[in-house]
């Protein structure tokens, strides 16, 4: 007969098994490797990051004349930016 002790190690031991085996393979371990952004992303977002920028320097007054909401004056800005590159 096994004795509670035991009993009780050898349990802990089933239930832990899984949450060991998962935590030394790692986080991640099936997912596949990070790709770099391309260079359509990374023009996208120095665009956000130059349209945030404007946005955050503008007063409230301005805002409302440009358009009360982010999504219009983004729209506008990007619009912009893009027709200044080419």
């Amino acid at each position: 007969m096994i004795r509670p002790v035991l009993r009780a190690a050898l349990a802990a031991l089933i239930v832990a098994a899984p949450t060991i085996a998962v935590a030394q393979a790692g986080p991640g371990a099936g997912a596949a490797p990070r790709r770099e952004p391309g260079i359509r992303a990374l023009a996208a977002r120095e665009r956000q990051r130059k349209c945030g920028a404007e946005w955050r320097a503008l007063p409230s007054a301005e805002k409302a004349a440009q358009g009360p909401r982010w999504p219009q004056y983004y729209s506008r800005c990007v619009r912009r930016l893009k027709e200044q590159k080419a």
